[in-house]
């Protein structure tokens, strides 16, 4: 288990899927060009330095539930700091390159959750998918440009319903 300090203080755990959200500075609504730019950015690093079980982008926040994976090099879990830094920054870098303007994309703080056992991983990654559908952007999450689930688990709820 890692502490790390921001306001106020975060806590990793190791091996464990952790929900994060992170929002535009000011609440600025993202451009759908941006949008996508955001969504290619969190599966960038899919299976590289996390394990990234779902991917919502929302107007003017983002949700996603990952596990990070092991740093070989280190010899240690790769630290949502990291993980967060290389998200907001490439996309932030990105965003502002292709709208021709400069400032912060992010605020600084994000939120993040490394689930319980009793909160189930499918019930958070359900919640997390209908964002969309809760905000009136979809009648299902299926028609929402930039939400993202990784492809094993439509497999098995296949599986289940088959």
């Amino acid at each position: 288990m890692r502490l790390y300090r921001l306001n106020p203080p975060h806590l990793q755990k190791e091996f464990t899927p952790h929900f994060l959200t992170f929002t535009t500075k000011f609440h600025w609504v993202l451009p759908p060009e941006a949008r996508d730019i955001v969504l290619s950015r969190c599966f960038h690093d899919h299976r590289r330095i996390y394990e990234l079980y779902v991917a919502v982008v929302m107007p003017d926040h983002v949700h996603i539930i990952l596990t990070p994976l092991i740093d070989h090099s280190r010899g240690e879990i790769f630290s949502l700091v990291r993980i967060m830094q290389s998200i907001k920054g490439a996309s932030a870098g990105a965003i502002n390159q292709m709208l021709n303007r400069t400032g912060a994309v992010w605020q600084e703080e994000s939120f993040d959750h490394a689930l319980r056992p009793s909160e189930g991983l499918d019930a958070k990654v359900t919640y997390v998918l209908q964002d969309p559908v809760r905000k009136g952007l979809a009648r299902d999450w299926h028609e929402y440009r930039w939400a993202w689930r990784r492809e094993e688990q439509v497999a098995i709820e296949m599986l289940w319903v088959g």
